[in-house]
């Protein structure tokens, strides 16, 4: 955080200061458990009853409509007092951001946000300093944090902004006002809050609210993210994709050891590119990696030297030997449709002529939509081809259903839990197997079966 004195946030956000010593304010924060630093400035409206827990964290900064008594606080505690802490806090954030002109990227999608993210991240980190989210932490809660990590060295910032519901979207644009934003795809996620399929593509167009006159980059082959009613976007729309009529394009796609070659077409140039990571989502993660690193100043034979040595997330179609020298792909990071079918296709790409064995947990964060979306999975293992599939979970016994219902060629596994199926796969592990593993990074069953499929 760009250093404030307790002066001026108290012109900033109208507030007056009651008690304790002027000090220099270093960090923020607006709930009791984002305190983790002294010099901090915790916008609160509750009272505070103990102080023990907090006086590591002294000298501490208080915003507050909380009329306290001078003897109930202790010594390093300073109290600026406000009418409403909320709109204090969202003065200051206005305040804040509008320190800085930088490029700003937000990017958003059902699948590939945080391998996108850390893609423009590790491509742009050589040349300017760049502050983004971490990994995958991108709840709304994280929003302030991650808005003060700009400061005044900083040069670019890249920020993953996920979508739970209506209006996700429309807050983060008003901590980090971007200058770039992307959508990575538009599968059918989060329905038990957004209701509908289209109340989520909604969800997601409030990327366009939110740029003003910024870049949007898109991938124009989804299906979803085309059914946006783009006219009313004021800014530099720029699509990605395979076919020629895009800004820009992939060619030659092939697959290369531990990831993807293809040629980059743009503005009639074609440029070579290798990334590590396996299928043609990594490719269109990279093309809208590249095409946001050109709009924050960086060249393509920039991003393609350093895209070769981009390491892939753990658990997202990590590629690793198993047991009996079976292959495995680990790809227990996330599970929704349109990552399955990114998966299955990885499965069918590498396996060539060994069996291919597909181990699928439930799918989360559906709601009332559940049955469905298994169903709307079951009709990808059937169209992509499995040899032997396998369920774990009581949900996932829908799609192992459905599966067989429609005329699945191969044999069906249903298991509750992963005891039994651990016990079947050991005996269909050998150097013929290929197994895609897939299922949810908060899903300690499918966790626990990755692990003990891989080689010891």
């Amino acid at each position: 955080m760009k250093p404030i004195s307790v002066k001026t946030l108290c012109t900033i956000i109208s507030g007056q200061h009651t008690h304790g010593p002027a000090v220099q304010i270093g960090h923020g924060a607006y709930r009791l458990r984002q305190v983790k630093h002294p010099n901090t400035v915790l916008f609160i409206e509750k009272r505070i009853m103990n102080w023990t827990n907090l006086v590591s964290f002294f000298p501490l900064v208080l915003v507050t409509e909380w009329p306290y008594q001078t003897k109930e606080l202790p010594s390093g505690v300073t109290i600026i007092n406000v009418n409403h802490s909320e709109e204090a806090l969202w003065k200051f954030i206005r305040f804040y951001r509008a320190q800085f002109q930088l490029p700003v990227v937000a990017i958003t999608g059902t699948a590939g946000k945080t391998t996108t993210k850390e893609m423009i991240k590790h491509i742009v980190t050589p040349y300017k300093k760049v502050t983004a989210t971490q990994f995958s932490t991108n709840s709304r809660t994280a929003h302030f944090p991650y808005l003060l990590s700009i400061e005044e060295d900083t040069e670019a910032a890249v920020f993953e902004t996920a979508v739970g519901g209506p209006g996700d979207l429309l807050k983060a644009g008003k901590y980090f006002k971007p200058t770039i934003g992307i959508i990575t795809n538009i599968g059918e996620h989060h329905l038990n809050y957004c209701k509908t399929l289209e109340g989520y593509i909604e969800a997601k167009a409030e990327m366009l609210d939110i740029l003003d006159g910024g870049v949007l980059i898109i991938n124009a082959g989804d299906l979803n993210t085309r059914k946006i009613d783009f006219s009313k976007f004021n800014g530099k729309m720029i699509t990605i994709g395979t076919d020629d009529a895009n800004e820009f394009v992939a060619k030659n796609i092939q697959y290369s050891i531990n990831g993807m070659a293809f040629t980059v077409v743009h503005k009639g140039q074609q440029h070579p590119i290798y990334v590590p990571g396996f299928g043609e989502h990594q490719v269109l993660n990279a093309l809208a990696a590249i095409a946001a690193v050109t709009e924050i100043g960086l060249t393509i034979p920039q991003a393609a030297k350093q895209l070769q040595s981009f390491r892939p997330l753990n658990k997202q179609l990590q590629l690793v030997e198993g047991q009996n020298g079976a292959l495995l792909l680990d790809d227990t990071w996330s599970i929704t449709t349109t990552s399955l079918e990114a998966g299955l296709n990885v499965l069918n790409a590498l396996a060539k002529e060994k069996k291919r064995i597909a181990v699928i947990g439930t799918i989360t964060d559906v709601g009332s939509w559940g049955t469905y979306i298994h169903k709307k999975a079951a009709e990808l293992v059937k169209e992509k081809g499995v040899d032997l599939l396998i369920t774990v979970g009581e949900h996932a016994k829908i799609l192992a259903d459905h599966a067989l219902a429609l005329g699945i060629q191969a044999p069906v596994y249903r298991f509750n839990n992963s005891v039994l199926a651990y016990e079947l796969l050991k005996n269909e592990m050998n150097p013929n197997t290929i197994i895609l593993i897939k299922g949810d990074m908060y899903s300690k069953t499918m966790f626990e079966l990755a692990t003990k499929l891989k080689k010891k």
